[in-house]
This record gives structure tokens, sequence and C-alpha cells, in this order.
């Protein structure tokens, strides 16, 4: 007959209740070191392409390359992540000084925002104020061009079932190139006046 103090000391079969409780944690951890070595890669690999569709565009015209440009960053994206979403965003500036900086305007009243019918320079065309001067699109001659890639791609692994992370992953890109000067670089600009 085998007595209660018997069946406490008994160890056997200890080690698998040990696993099973170490288990789930230990496979969230391989599969989230394997999310974010993919992730790492996918970066990398967008970056990359990135990089040498900018220096590829720089060498001849833009209206003639873009598709094409578009086109391998799309297939080399895919390779690694199939079913990405991918949006293209170009802004053509005058220099690369330009990039980011407001359209400029005369505070006359002096509060720091273009209002109250403050005259402005209508950098990019647009017929209204902006906060960023550049122009869509891949611009003209000598221009400098901020070559933006957003991908959107759902993870390899479920980790997102897991942990609190989105489901998806986003990652940006950037390049800046320089458009080749075969014609003169186009500096003019309208005037316009801020919103009341």
């Amino acid at each position: 007959m085998i007595h209660f103090r018997q069946i406490l000391a008994d160890e056997q079969g200890a080690t698998i209740v040990e696993f099973a409780m170490v288990l789930p944690v230990l496979l969230v951890m391989i599969i989230g070191l394997f999310d974010v070595g993919m992730n790492i890669y996918t970066t990398s690999i967008i970056q990359g392409t990135m990089q040498k569709a900018g220096r590829d565009f720089s060498l001849e015209g833009p209206l003639t390359r873009q598709a094409g440009i578009e086109n391998y960053i799309t297939d080399q994206i895919r390779v690694v992540a199939p079913g990405a979403d991918i949006v293209f965003e170009r802004d053509a500036y005058f220099d690369f000084s330009d990039i980011g900086l407001p359209e400029p305007f005369d505070d006359i009243n002096g509060d720091g925002e273009c209002n109250e019918d403050e005259p402005f320079e209508d950098i990019n065309g647009n017929g209204v104020f902006d906060l960023d001067r550049g122009e869509a699109g891949f611009g003209g001659a000598r221009d400098a061009v901020l070559f933006n890639a957003t991908v959107s791609y759902d993870r390899l692994f479920p980790i997102d079932a897991f942990l609190p992370i989105p489901e998806r992953v986003t990652i940006e890109a950037s390049t800046v190139l320089r458009n080749q000067p075969f014609d003169d670089q186009d500096r003019s600009f309208g005037l316009g006046t801020c919103a009341r």
C-alpha cells in the first residue's frame, strides 16, 4: 500500500511537468527571434533597394525611368515579403536644403503662422500655403527629389497572437537624389495669400 508521504516524495515525471510549464515561453521566444530576424532582413533589403534605385534613377531623365525604378523596387521587396503593399511618394525640391521646409511667407502680424491674408511664395504651385514646399512627383532638371517607399506586410509568424504588437509590419525607406541637368532648372513660382 502506497502512503501519502511516499507520493509526495516521488519525483518521477517532474521534468515533464516543468518542461510543459516552460515550453510556451520558450516557443514564444524562438518565434519572436525569427520574427525580429525577418524584420531586420526585410528592412535591410528595402533600404538597399531604395539606395540602388536612387543611384540608378539619377543616371537618366526621370520621366523615362520612373515606372522601371518602381517596378524594380517592388520586385525586390516581393522576394522577401510576397504579399507586401508598397506605396511610393515623391517630392521634388529646388535644392537639398529645401527638403522639409515650409513655403516662405511674410509674417506681418508676428504670430509665426501664415494667416490673415499674409503673402507667401507658392513654390510648389498648388495655390495654398504648405508646411512642406515640395512639389509632388519627380520634378524637373537639377531638382532634388525625396523618394520614399512605405512597405506593409503580414508577419511571417503569428507572434501578434501572443504579444501586444500589430499584425502587420510597416517599414519606411527613403533616398534623396538629384535629377540630371538635362535642362535649365525652373525657379519660377507664384505668390499667394494665406487663409484667414
